[in-house]
Formats: C-alpha cells, sequence, structure tokens
C-alpha cells in the first residue's frame, strides 16, 4: 500500500504546518534519529522507488491532496510535504510539487536540512515555502542528538539564503539539549552572519509521540524530560527579538 510504502500518514485540516489549512503528507525515511522526534516510526528507509510505483504513488497523493481543495481555497492553505524526511524520496516530491503547481496548490516542504544541496536547492525552487530546522551549532553534540554532523545543514541554509528561497526558520526548543544560551546565541551568530532570514518559530518540546516508542519497542531518551515552561519559552522569545528575528511560537 503507497501509505505504508512510501508515505507514513496523511493527515487533514492541519493548521501548525504552514499558512492556512493544510493536507500534511510525512514521507517514510530519515537520515536522522533526533533524541526527541516524535514521528520514530518515520526513521526506516523506504524500498527504492521504482518510476511505475512513483506514478501510482503521485497519482494516489494527488487525488487525497485535491479532495480538500475548498479548504485551502477558503484559508488560503494547501499541502505540506514533511515525514520523515522528504529529501529522502526526492523524485517522488519533486512530481508532487510540480502537479501541485498545476494545480495552482500552494507548496510547503519541511525539512531538516540535511540532503544534498542539489536536491534541497531544486525542491525549493519547486515549492512554495521551505520549512527549516536549526537545532545544535555544536558539532559533537549535533552528531550525539542527530546522529549527523551539523555542516550538512548549515552550508544548505546558505546556499539557500543565496539563492533567496522563501524560507521559515525552526527552532525546536529542547530542554536541556538546544536551549543553553551558548548555543542560541551562537545560532543567532551564524545567521546574522550568514543568512537572510530573520523569521524563526520556536516549536517547544512536547511528549505527544511518547507511546510510539513503547509500541515499536524503541529507546525513548526523554521520557524524563518534561515540555519547557511557559516562562522559559517567552525568555528564549525575547533573546531571538532582541536580536532583530521575528518569532512566532509553534506553527
Amino acid at each position: 500500500m503507497i501509505e505504508n510504502q512510501y508515505v507514513f500518514k496523511i493527515q487533514r485540516y492541519s493548521i501548525h504546518d504552514g499558512p492556512g489549512i493544510r493536507t500534511t503528507i510525512f514521507f517514510q525515511g530519515c537520515p536522522l534519529s533526533c533524541y526527541w522526534c516524535h514521528n520514530p516510526e518515520s526513521h526506516a528507509m523506504p524500498l527504492k522507488i521504482s518510476m511505475e510505483d512513483m506514478d501510482k504513488a503521485a497519482v494516489f497523493l494527488m487525488k487525497e491532496i485535491e479532495k480538500d481543495l475548498i479548504f485551502y481555497d477558503d484559508s488560503g492553505g494547501g499541502v505540506t510535504f514533511s515525514g520523515g524526511e522528504p529529501l529522502c524520496q526526492p523524485q517522488l516530491l519533486f512530481r508532487l510539487l510540480e502537479r501541485c503547481r498545476e494545480k495552482e496548490i500552494h507548496t510547503c516542504v519541511d525539512t531538516s536540512g540535511y540532503g544534498e544541496a542539489k536536491v534541497i536547492l531544486k525542491a525549493a525552487q519547486k515549492a512554495d515555502l521551505i520549512f527549516y530546522d536549526i537545532k545544535l551549532m555544536d558539532e559533537k553534540a549535533h552528531k550525539k542528538y542527530t546522529g549527523q554532523s551539523v555542516a550538512t545543514v548549515l552550508d544548505n541554509l546558505k546556499q539557500l539564503s543565496e539563492q533567496k528561497a522563501d524560507v521559515r526558520l525552526r527552532f525546536p526548543l529542547i530542554p536541556g539539549v538546544t536551549d543553553t544560551n551558548e548555543n542560541i546565541e551562537g545560532i543567532m551568530a551564524f545567521l546574522k552572519e550568514n543568512i537572510i532570514y530573520r523569521d524563526i518559530h520556536i516549536l517547544p518540546f512536547h511528549k505527544a509521540g511518547e507511546g510510539k516508542y513503547n509500541s515499536l519497542n524503541m529507546k525513548n531518551y526523554m521520557k524524563d524530560i518534561q515540555a519547557p515552561s511557559k516562562e522559559k519559552v517567552e525568555k528564549i522569545k525575547e533573546q531571538f527579538e532582541s536580536n532583530g528575528f521575528n518569532v512566532t511560537i509553534g506553527g
């Protein structure tokens, strides 16, 4: 079944994944293994997709996307491609972005930024909006908590900035991991020196995916971590704002 093989979930009436009311398509497969991931079922990479299967998947998914056209039109919404990591299945992603553009459906790609530069740059050319995570600046910490190097993420963001793609930054606020003053100051310094973007969404840690780890028999590194207080979130919001950033909580 396509929904199990190449995407693991289709979520309708999403209001936190971009402007307006959206349908969110969650792609299977992710190169990262973030400690706080709330979609651990997405980690396993899908089988390599054939051209025939890709055509079938694109037709199936476009039919699902078009079911909600009335909501997109009324709210200024569209479709968001998330995951997992949508860049892991670039040809299917590109096909869907192209077909959505033909139908004048607004598109957003929600990415970790970890992937080939040529893939993410092409996705940015075909999509209307990119949501881009920036988590940790320290190389050792990034490798520990996500499993991969931060260099690729930062280099890709620089290239998107040079291309002037429409990008909204996302900062997952994880207690004891990303919320240190050193990390936040490092992120702001990097962005101000290298990147044109000043819109950033703070995504406070939550425990919504906790039950998945138990059902999948996976280690939950964050089981004893609580969501940050409203005061902590507000303090970090003010820290970004005082450095010239436009901050949104969530979304």
